[in-house]
């Protein structure tokens, strides 16, 4: 028997996640006695800080393995570099046997805007180029024919996992599933407008079609959510996300009283008039947001 954790949005430049903070990260797994690492995209947003990442862990004995979010996407060039990245620990397309019956599939996703509001797919594509950090990662294609071509090629690699007989963990960075979008009312309902980018509908009627999938962990959201079984497939949704929007972070704010209410886009101003008084939170609690950040699987 062994224990896969996998962490997605860790974001380790934003976050400023050093070796004391990584530190912890592992006294954390071992706590858990993990057998294996994986990280499930955006851990950093330079593709070489995400490396050391990985390195970090490997160096202290524990198996890590990796795939791409959108913002290490950002950093590399070419769909050549995105979708076969240079190194023997990525998986994207590529499994790993866990165990006689169980594979580890790596998959980096991308979006179809089945989970966008708007039917107008130009119009879509005008919101991203002004507001999402995605228009800077150089991909073949439109956003939609990328998404086909990769679940493709996601048929292809699942038919042969079916035709084994082998159990099935999903790692990829964008959403599968409706449940897991947050839709948003009042002032705030212009975000709404943003969730074309948060993954695949289309991925997720793909994985409703293998019942031998039993496990999809995912991130992006940068909101966490309860498990879900969905056609027998359990659904997890835990990202580290931002530090001003942690868990910790709005302990901090309220208990201190530095704010009425908890935004996590506003608390950065209200965080950097108070670092030196939150970095020593930080260092007593962040051991807890990891803890909610952790997707832990035995196999």
């Amino acid at each position: 028997m062994g224990k896969l954790a996998v962490i997605t949005d860790l974001h380790a430049d934003i976050n400023h996640l050093g070796e004391i903070e990584l530190t912890k990260l592992f006294t954390l797994l071992r706590e858990h006695e993990v057998t294996r690492l994986h990280f499930a995209g955006d851990t950093a947003n330079k593709i070489d800080q995400t490396l050391s990442v990985n390195q970090f862990f490997r160096q202290r004995g524990i198996p890590t393995t990796f795939n791409l979010g959108n913002h290490e996407m950002g950093n590399v060039k070419g769909e050549q570099m995105i979708e076969h990245y240079p190194d023997s620990h990525f998986l994207n397309l590529r499994y790993l046997p866990l165990n006689q019956q169980t594979v580890l599939l790596g998959f980096n996703g991308w979006y179809d805007y089945g989970f966008s509001e708007l039917d107008d797919s130009q119009q879509i594509r005008s919101i991203k180029n002004i507001y999402w950090f995605d228009r800077i990662i150089e991909r073949f294609s439109d956003d939609q024919t990328v998404d086909r071509e990769i679940l493709r090629q996601l048929r292809i690699v699942l038919d042969d996992l079916a035709r084994k007989n082998y159990q099935v963990i999903l790692v990829t960075h964008f959403v599968p599933k409706e449940e897991f979008i947050v839709h948003l009312s009042g002032k705030y309902q212009i975000w709404n407008k943003l969730n074309a980018f948060l993954g695949s509908q289309e991925l997720g009627k793909l994985l409703d079609q293998y019942p031998n999938v039993q496990q999809v962990v995912f991130g992006h959201t940068h909101r966490r959510f309860e498990d879900q079984r969905i056609h027998d497939t359990i659904y997890s949704c835990r990202p580290l996300g931002y530090y001003y929007e942690w868990g910790i972070t709005r302990d901090f704010v309220l208990d201190n009283q530095l704010a009425e209410n908890f935004i996590p886009m506003k608390m950065r101003s209200v965080l950097n008039k108070h670092q030196a008084e939150f970095a020593a939170y930080k260092e007593e609690h962040l051991i807890e947001e990891f803890r909610k950040a952790l997707t832990l699987i035995s196999y």
